[in-house]
Order: structure tokens, then sequence, then C-alpha cells
């Protein structure tokens, strides 16, 4: 049952933004310090700053004043007025406190104190109350509306791809597995394999590693389209870089080809960057400082030579140079780096599928600009690729990033019927499960491409953070499913 006549609640971002315009107000949030039975720091989510309460412990019960500890979720009725002391424009002297939850000190885990980032992965929960945590999500959640926004101005159709899936769409092999059968005993067939014929659907199926091929079917209807929307990798590593649960940002377009292609993502990249430098000021400021602080803890040749802020203006500000792989491995070969064995992994010769550290050579010592390789060797990329007239390369492009390396990865698509055929059996893949997408080259086939952006890696680069298991609000990696 409401309360009766009670005061109007308000966001602490806009308190904050716009102080003048309150006076007598009610704010409710979590507390993150109570210094002195006076001085309550509470932040509600909405935005990195805290709100300084003054309480007059003179006149406050000292049983309610026990019960305010790190954690604790209040309701605090008061007058704002503006601040004599540092670090706040504004402060609210308390009226009234209402105890909404409490926190038991000596049981929760996130006091004011520094945490490592593996201590809050195993309080995941938890850890978004974090000042870091905090601003790393709130940026997440904007880059999600700007990647919507930016494809619905440009009149693509949002497509909700399958997660179960009975293909591979990257033909790595590397999938999760559905099914209903007893894990104890299946029902083998006349091979001695598993018959999943008998299974829910009939056939073998698994979690999806890419919306993709579906995609394209929408497009030769729909003309634009994009999914965004989760994706799994089965594969066994533990690195910074690797999730087995990820979200993937995947357009196809009709009547496109290569250079379109290329055209719309930059365009894209750079709306979404450009959408979080406007409006995600504060955060952006305390995640660069604390990029800065992290990467003065490095040796110096392995620090970045630019700040958060800087990196993010420095891919929004520039334009992309278009580079052949044919040309990069030229570069790549007589670079210093290569001649002197600096390099992790020799380019000896074309056709080497690169790594970070060439990707990352290119953009930062070499072009000094993001850099987009295009028409890359046929043997090093996916089935579904357009192959080039030279035969040996396919159409495919990847976008480089400072810091990261590849961000982006796309090709215009093979819409010869003929050619595609020749290239699946080249590749062992079974082509009786493509059949539907053979289908689409056989009934009024476009020329068409897109292209697939991992968002955490996206989120990565815009908060600066070096591990990918803290951009996703609860991460998925080998041997680890909590929460």
């Amino acid at each position: 049952m409401a309360k009766k006549n009670a005061m109007k609640s308000y966001r602490l971002v806009d308190i904050l933004s716009k102080p003048n315009k309150y006076k007598n107000l009610t704010v409710k949030g979590w507390v993150r310090t109570f210094r002195g039975n006076r001085f309550i720091a509470l932040n509600d989510g909405s935005t990195i700053e805290n709100l300084q309460c003054i309480v007059n412990f003179e006149q406050t019960d000292e049983s309610l004043l026990k019960k305010i500890n790190t954690g604790a979720a209040l309701e605090i009725e008061g007058e704002l007025i503006k601040s004599l002391g540092k670090g706040q424009s504004v402060e609210l002297l308390v009226k009234s406190i209402i105890i909404l939850g409490e926190a038991n000190p000596e049981k929760y885990p996130i006091q004011p104190k520094k945490h490592s980032f593996e201590f809050l992965r195993e309080k995941a929960h938890l850890r978004v109350r974090t000042a870091t945590f905090s601003s790393v999500m709130r940026i997440r959640s904007m880059l999600s509306f700007a990647i919507h926004q930016f494809f619905q101005e440009k009149g693509f159709c949002y497509i909700h791809t399958p997660i179960i899936t009975g293909n591979d769409a990257e033909g790595a092999g590397e999938m999760f597995r559905v099914t209903v059968l007893n894990p104890k005993n299946p029902e083998l067939n006349d091979e001695g394999n598993v018959d999943f014929k008998n299974d829910f659907f009939g056939k073998e199926t698994s979690l999806t590693v890419s919306g993709q091929l579906e995609a394209e079917t929408y497009a030769q209807g729909l003309g634009k389209v994009y999914t965004f929307g989760p994706t799994f990798r089965a594969e066994n590593s533990n690195t910074a870089r690797h999730l087995a649960e990820f979200w993937m940002v995947e357009p196809e377009m009709a009547f496109c080809d290569l250079d379109d292609n290329m055209n719309v993502a930059e365009e894209f990249i750079k709306y979404t960057l450009s959408y979080i430098l406007e409006r995600c000021e504060k955060d952006l400021i305390f995640l660069d400082q604390r990029f800065v602080n992290e990467e003065n803890s490095k040796p110096k040749n392995e620090r970045s030579e630019m700040g958060l802020i800087e990196k993010i203006k420095f891919v929004v500000d520039n334009n992309f140079k278009r580079v052949s792989y044919t040309e990069a491995i030229e570069i790549l070969k007589k670079s210093k780096p290569n001649r002197k064995g600096k390099f992790k992994y020799i380019i000896k010769e074309w056709g080497t599928d690169l790594q970070s550290e060439h990707e990352r050579f290119l953009v930062e010592k070499y072009f000094k600009t993001p850099v987009i390789l295009f028409d890359y060797p046929a043997e090093i990329k996916a089935f579904y690729m357009r192959i080039n007239e030279d035969k040996k390369t396919v159409s495919a492009m990847d976008i480089l990033f400072p810091d990261i390396g590849e961000i982006v990865g796309g090709s215009q698509r093979e819409e010869r019927l003929e050619v595609l055929e020749k290239r699946i059996e080249k590749m062992g893949i079974d082509r009786d499960e493509l059949w539907w997408y053979l289908d689409l080259r056989r009934f009024g086939s476009t020329p068409h491409s897109g292209f697939g952006l991992g968002f955490e890696r996206l989120v990565q680069f815009a908060t600066g953070m070096s591990n990918i298991r803290d951009v996703i609000p609860f991460p998925r990696t080998p041997q680890n499913a909590s929460f």
C-alpha cells in the first residue's frame, strides 16, 4: 500500500545535473560509505557520482545509525543545499531515514577498499555496486541503445535469429550440443554413433556461433537487416580475450558490395563511439583515469600510447585507412619488428593468418589510424565469402583498432550458386544441411554483404577494461557457469 503524502523520489543523475531545480526531496539508493556517523555517500546506480547526505546524529536514533553500513539500501528525505565542502556542489541535509535493506558489515563483501577484479568476478552478483563496474555497465547499455538507433535510422529491420541451430556457420566445430538424450546411455545407430533421430529435434543441434546465415535469408526479402543477440563458442580457452557466451551484432545487406560494406561498418563504429562520448562523459573520465593508472603500472614497453578517451577519439576523428591484405603482408615482412625477430609470429610469406601483434603494428605504428584490411587469401577465410577474379582471394574485410586489433570482420557473400557449391565441397561441408542457404542462390540471388561485431570487444575498447570477462554481467568461461 502506498504511503500517504509520500514525497516523490528522484534519480541522482537528474538531481546532480540540475541541482537548482530541486529543494526538498526524497532519494533512494545504496550506501557507499558512512563516515563519522554523519556523512553518508549515497549512490542509486544512475550516475557514477554519489550524493553526500549529512545526518544530524544528535537527533537520529542510535539503533538506526548502527544499521547504516556500506551496502545498505536507504530512503532519505531532506533539503538540498549548496555544499561548503570539497568534492561536491550540493549535499542533502537529512530530515528522515528509512532502512529499506540492511547489509551486515561482517558479511557484505564489497567494502570501501580496493578489490581485485579476480575477487569481484567471484562476486559478480554484487560487483555492479562498485564505481568501475557501474560505469562499465552504463556504457554497455548506452552502446547497446546506440547500435539499435543507428540501424533503425538507416532503415534496417531487426531480426531475431535462432539460438538453437543445426548448422555451423563458421565451420569451426566448437559448438555446444543441445540434446535431451540420456547422457549415460544414449541410443546408438548401426554405425555405433549416437542416434540423434531420437533426439528432441530429430537431428544433431547446437547453440549458435552466429546468426549470419539466417540473417542473409531475411536480407534477401527485406533488403537490410541486423541481428543483435547471444552467441556461443565451446572453445576451451582461458584467456582475457575469450568468452563461451557473448553477444554479436550482425547486419546483412542485399544489393551491397564490399565497398558499401566497409562504408557502413566505418560509419556504424563512429556513430556508436560518438554516442557515448556525448552521453557518458563522467563515466568515461573516471574510466580514463583508471586506465591511465593501470597502464602506468605496466613495463614502459607494454603501455598504451593513448589514454582511453584519446583512443576513442582516435577512432571517431580519423578516416579509416583501407589496405589490401597483400599490401599489408609486404609492409609487415619489411617492418623492423619482423626483421629483428620482435614479433612473436614472424611473417614469412603471403597466406599467413595475421595475429593481433601484426594488426596493432599496422594501426599504431605504421598508418597511425584505424585500418580496414580487405581481399584476404581464400584459404584462411570462411566458405560463404565471395571469391575474387584472381581465384586466390575473397572479398573479405576486417577493421583493426589500436590496442585491441580486429574488432569487425565481414565480407561480400558468395551469390553465385555454382561457385558456392564448389567451395562447400572443397571445404568438406555437408551441403544437405545448407540446402536452404543454397536456395537463396537459386531464387533471385543478389550481390550482398555483411559483417559481425563482437559486442563485448567493443565494450572492452570503450571502457579500457583489460579482461573481456569484466564487460559482461555474468561471464561464461571454461569451468565457470556460476550465477
